[in-house]
């Protein structure tokens, strides 16, 4: 493992499994991308005492982990809007808050796909922001502990020498995470067995979502959401309950003689965390191209929007590869704003 190419080649075939890894414990795609990077230059510097001890994949997920566990010493969790305060009036206009550890997604098109070789499954229900902000509610080493052991399907044994800890403790320190995870996830949630990536029938909807949103169409739209719909913006703090206080949100920012009109909308459907998303641009009046606006990550039940979670944070776009911009006349869709 001394040859700095053979070296390369070992870990990068890890990359995208420790990303995930690493995102699970953060909750940030960006620090995630980070610390993979030290993962790898913790992994070159300690290489000489790897000697074959354990399978190159579990040498590097015990130095992910304890990078992440490092990483998150005396740091605050990181939250969604509903983590903070009850739902908000509909005519709430709160700044945003950038001094506030938000949750981020994560792109599907950054996670392992089937074809790389010895890549961990990576199922939808350990990626949703349900699950995400959940596990935030854990103590890092208890979330270090679940998600080796049930996540990742660890044994008792494994999980305890990764954390350097006892069986023991490690076995105690999983029920503990266990019993605190079931109070903030409803119980079909913990049934993780799904695989990751929207399905057709989500995608049909969201086809309809996506339409309803550049005609800024309120019936059509109101058609789409759940009655008990819930929808956050970070960074902003608020986020709102219920069908009527959507609407009524949307209604003042698409109204064009409102003092909250923010211009026409285009979107561009992607994935995130195992579910449907939406790439949000806007045109500005006077503007003559759509600008990135936000990642709209959406749950779909029973054919309808349930949740909407749409993040205000340009600097992701590049991580699902996405522009930042693009005209007014779109060449590629021949649709043409007016």
């Amino acid at each position: 493992m001394g040859d700095g190419s053979a070296f390369a080649e070992m870990v990068e075939r890890h990359r995208r499994e420790l990303r995930v890894h690493c995102y699970r414990m953060l909750g940030s795609y960006d620090e995630a991308e980070d610390l993979v990077q030290e993962t790898f230059l913790r992994a070159w510097k300690g290489r000489d005492g790897f000697a074959g001890r354990s399978s190159p994949r579990a040498w590097l997920y015990r130095i992910a982990t304890n990078a992440c566990l490092d990483t998150l010493r005396g740091r605050a969790r990181r939250v969604l809007p509903q983590d903070l305060a009850p739902a908000s009036d509909p005519t709430a206009d709160l700044p945003p808050r950038t001094d506030i550890p938000w949750l981020q997604p994560f792109p599907d098109g950054a996670a392992p796909v089937e074809t790389e070789p010895d890549s961990v499954a990576v199922t939808r229900e350990t990626m949703e922001l349900a699950f995400l902000a959940a596990i935030q509610h854990l103590p890092p080493r208890q979330r270090a502990t679940l998600i080796l052991r049930d996540v990742l399907g660890w044994s008792a044994k494994e999980a305890a020498s990764a954390l350097d800890a006892s069986v023991a403790s490690t076995n105690s320190a999983l029920q503990r995470a266990r019993a605190t995870l079931r109070e903030h996830l409803p119980e079909h949630r913990l049934e993780w067995t799904q695989p990751l990536g929207p399905t057709e029938e989500e995608m049909a909807v969201v086809r309809r979502y996506v339409e309803a949103v550049e005609r800024a169409d309120l019936v059509a739209l109101a058609d789409l959401l759940a009655e008990d719909i819930r929808a956050v913006m970070p960074p902003w703090p608020m986020w709102f309950a219920g069908r009527d206080a959507v609407l009524a949100t949307l209604r003042a920012s698409w109204d064009p003689a409102g003092p909250y009109y923010v211009g026409r909308f285009r979107m561009v459907p992607t994935a995130a965390n195992g579910m449907p998303a939406v790439a949000g641009y806007v045109r500005a009046p006077g503007d003559d191209t759509f600008r990135a606006f936000a990642i709209g990550v959406i749950r779909v039940e029973g054919g309808l929007v349930a949740e909407l979670s749409a993040f205000h944070d340009t600097g992701l776009f590049k991580a699902f590869g996405l522009p930042m911009t693009f005209p007014a006349a779109d060449v590629s869709t021949g649709v043409t704003d007016t």
